[in-house]
């Protein structure tokens, strides 16, 4: 069973996380993606993963997502990334970190990487998405929409069954936190972990990711017919395979 709680980043402010602590100097930081939560079958089974080898486990949902404070469509990867910063430094401290970025969550950890660029040995992406806000949405939007969305300042998009409110100033925030451009001379361990048949992000995202870091010990692994969750059974046994790799490496 998964613990979960609360913690308080300042007064009616409240963030869920997931927290497991043994005698260990590894964490594994799992970041969920965009309008996600710890619900799903990803930290369910980290955490599990993490329990069984006795490995320091947190997550946490951010602000407007889940359980945690704050409305979603007043949230931006600016005050995602401080929510990421805030459990870090609550929790991790100095101690060795592995994190695991899921969709918007590569993001969230390549924005926050040279902040922490000391402790984080390992980093592994499933399905990442960063700069997806424009790249992926705002540049595919006819110019009705993207008018709409400037003058009510929120547009409702509706994919499969569900609704994401699009507010402007998370576009517009997402520019300011651009990661592409970036390059880093760590030697961590890294691995790309994408779906042959991602019908959200394309291959090409976890490329350029992998050219951010060109003297790390990188790996790309591409799961046959998968899709961009990666959460089913056959599909979360390879990642935590990959996962049980790096930890060897880093331990």
């Amino acid at each position: 069973m998964r613990k979960f709680k609360f913690i308080n980043k300042g007064k009616n402010r409240r963030i869920r996380i997931m927290h497991m602590r043994f005698n260990s100097n590894l964490y594994v930081l799992f970041l969920h993606g965009f309008k996600s939560d710890l619900e799903g079958e990803k930290p369910k089974k980290f955490y599990n993963f993490c329990k069984r080898k006795k490995i320091n486990f947190l997550s946490l949902e951010y602000s407007g997502h889940g359980k945690s404070y704050g409305k979603f469509e007043k949230g931006n990867i600016t005050s995602w990334s401080k929510d990421v910063k805030f459990i870090i430094n609550r929790f991790i401290k100095k101690k060795k970190i592995l994190i695991i970025g899921s969709s918007m969550g590569s993001w969230i950890a390549l924005n926050i990487f040279g902040s922490f660029k000391n402790q984080i040995k390992g980093f592994i992406g499933i399905g990442s998405a960063p700069e997806f806000l424009e790249k992926l949405m705002w540049n595919k939007f006819s110019n009705k929409i993207k008018k709409q969305i400037i003058k009510n300042k929120i547009y409702n998009l509706k994919h499969g069954k569900y609704e994401y409110p699009i507010s402007y100033q998370l576009i517009v925030n997402g520019r300011k936190n651009k990661v592409l451009n970036k390059k880093y001379d760590s030697g961590i361990f890294l691995t790309m972990i994408h779906g042959s048949n991602d019908e959200v992000v394309p291959l090409s995202f976890s490329k350029k990711i992998l050219k951010m870091f060109p003297n790390s010990k990188k790996k790309l692994v591409l799961i046959k017919n998968g899709d961009h969750s990666l959460s089913n059974k056959r599909n979360l046994k390879k990642i935590i395979s990959e996962l049980n790799k790096v930890i060897s490496y880093i331990i």
